[in-house]
Protein backbone atom coordinates (compact mmCIF):
# COMPACT_ATOMS: atom_id res chain seq x y z
CA UNK A 1 0.00 0.00 0.00
CA UNK A 2 1.30 3.44 -0.95
CA UNK A 3 -0.03 6.53 0.77
CA UNK A 4 0.27 9.88 -0.95
CA UNK A 5 -0.07 13.30 0.67
CA UNK A 6 -0.27 16.45 -1.44
CA UNK A 7 0.51 19.94 -0.21
CA UNK A 8 1.17 23.40 -1.57
CA UNK A 9 -2.19 24.39 -3.00
CA UNK A 10 -3.73 27.76 -2.38
CA UNK A 11 -5.16 30.95 -3.83
CA UNK A 12 -3.03 33.00 -6.20
CA UNK A 13 -3.56 35.65 -8.84
CA UNK A 14 -3.16 35.04 -12.54
CA UNK A 15 0.49 35.09 -13.56
CA UNK A 16 1.79 33.95 -10.18
CA UNK A 17 3.43 30.65 -9.28
CA UNK A 18 2.82 27.74 -6.93
CA UNK A 19 4.77 24.62 -6.08
CA UNK A 20 2.90 21.45 -5.22
CA UNK A 21 4.46 18.53 -3.36
CA UNK A 22 3.45 14.90 -3.09
CA UNK A 23 5.06 12.72 -0.44
CA UNK A 24 4.86 8.96 -0.92
CA UNK A 25 4.98 6.53 1.99
CA UNK A 26 6.79 3.79 0.08
CA UNK A 27 10.30 3.82 -1.26
CA UNK A 28 11.18 4.00 -4.90
CA UNK A 29 11.33 0.30 -5.62
CA UNK A 30 7.56 -0.13 -5.69
CA UNK A 31 6.68 2.94 -7.78
CA UNK A 32 7.09 2.96 -11.53
CA UNK A 33 5.68 6.37 -12.27
CA UNK A 34 4.12 9.32 -10.51
CA UNK A 35 1.93 11.99 -11.91
CA UNK A 36 -0.24 15.02 -11.28
CA UNK A 37 -3.84 15.10 -12.37
CA UNK A 38 -6.45 17.78 -11.89
CA UNK A 39 -10.20 18.05 -11.85
CA UNK A 40 -12.02 21.31 -12.32
CA UNK A 41 -15.67 21.71 -11.30
CA UNK A 42 -17.94 19.96 -13.75
CA UNK A 43 -15.06 18.45 -15.70
CA UNK A 44 -13.33 15.10 -15.87
CA UNK A 45 -10.04 14.46 -14.18
CA UNK A 46 -7.17 15.06 -16.59
CA UNK A 47 -3.45 14.46 -16.73
CA UNK A 48 -1.28 17.45 -15.92
CA UNK A 49 2.19 15.88 -15.94
CA UNK A 50 3.81 12.51 -15.33
CA UNK A 51 7.31 11.29 -14.52
CA UNK A 52 8.67 7.74 -14.60
CA UNK A 53 11.26 6.17 -12.33
CA UNK A 54 13.73 6.68 -15.15
CA UNK A 55 13.01 10.39 -15.29
CA UNK A 56 10.98 10.54 -18.49
CA UNK A 57 8.33 13.26 -18.38
CA UNK A 58 5.03 13.85 -20.12
CA UNK A 59 2.97 17.04 -20.04
CA UNK A 60 -0.51 18.00 -21.09
CA UNK A 61 -0.53 20.49 -23.95
CA UNK A 62 -2.18 23.07 -21.72
CA UNK A 63 0.64 22.95 -19.14
CA UNK A 64 3.71 22.33 -21.28
CA UNK A 65 6.16 25.19 -20.95
CA UNK A 66 4.53 26.54 -17.79
CA UNK A 67 4.64 23.57 -15.42
CA UNK A 68 7.61 21.42 -14.46
CA UNK A 69 7.38 18.02 -12.77
CA UNK A 70 10.28 16.60 -10.77
CA UNK A 71 11.15 14.05 -8.11
CA UNK A 72 13.61 13.97 -5.22
CA UNK A 73 16.74 11.86 -5.65
CA UNK A 74 15.23 9.25 -3.32
CA UNK A 75 12.09 9.47 -5.50
CA UNK A 76 9.72 9.49 -2.54
CA UNK A 77 8.62 13.09 -3.11
CA UNK A 78 7.32 14.58 -6.31
CA UNK A 79 6.89 18.24 -7.16
CA UNK A 80 4.96 20.34 -9.62
CA UNK A 81 6.29 23.83 -10.21
CA UNK A 82 3.48 25.86 -11.74
CA UNK A 83 4.37 29.19 -13.32
CA UNK A 84 2.27 31.73 -15.20
CA UNK A 85 -0.89 30.38 -13.64
CA UNK A 86 -4.19 31.11 -15.36
CA UNK A 87 -7.76 31.05 -14.06
CA UNK A 88 -8.41 27.89 -16.09
CA UNK A 89 -5.75 26.13 -14.01
CA UNK A 90 -8.16 26.29 -11.09
CA UNK A 91 -8.85 22.73 -9.95
CA UNK A 92 -8.20 20.12 -7.33
CA UNK A 93 -4.77 18.66 -8.07
CA UNK A 94 -4.24 14.98 -7.32
CA UNK A 95 -1.07 12.97 -6.98
CA UNK A 96 -1.01 9.49 -8.49
CA UNK A 97 1.55 6.72 -8.12
CA UNK A 98 1.64 3.66 -10.33
CA UNK A 99 3.36 0.54 -9.08
CA UNK A 100 5.34 -1.89 -11.19
CA UNK A 101 2.54 -4.44 -10.86
CA UNK A 102 -0.01 -2.02 -12.27
CA UNK A 103 -1.72 -0.77 -9.12
CA UNK A 104 -2.63 2.92 -8.97
CA UNK A 105 -2.65 4.94 -5.78
CA UNK A 106 -4.19 8.38 -5.37
CA UNK A 107 -3.80 11.20 -2.91
CA UNK A 108 -6.76 13.15 -1.55
CA UNK A 109 -5.94 16.27 -3.56
CA UNK A 110 -5.01 19.87 -2.96
CA UNK A 111 -7.03 22.83 -4.20
CA UNK A 112 -5.47 25.42 -6.48
CA UNK A 113 -7.47 28.56 -7.15
CA UNK A 114 -6.27 31.18 -9.61
CA UNK A 115 -8.08 34.49 -9.62
CA UNK A 116 -8.14 36.83 -12.61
Amino acid sequence: QVQLVESGGGLVQAGESLRLSCAASKSDYIIYAMGWYRQAPGKQRELVARITSGGSTTYADSTSGRFTISRDSDKSTMYLQMNSLRPDDTAIYYCKASSFNGIAYWGKGTLVTVSS
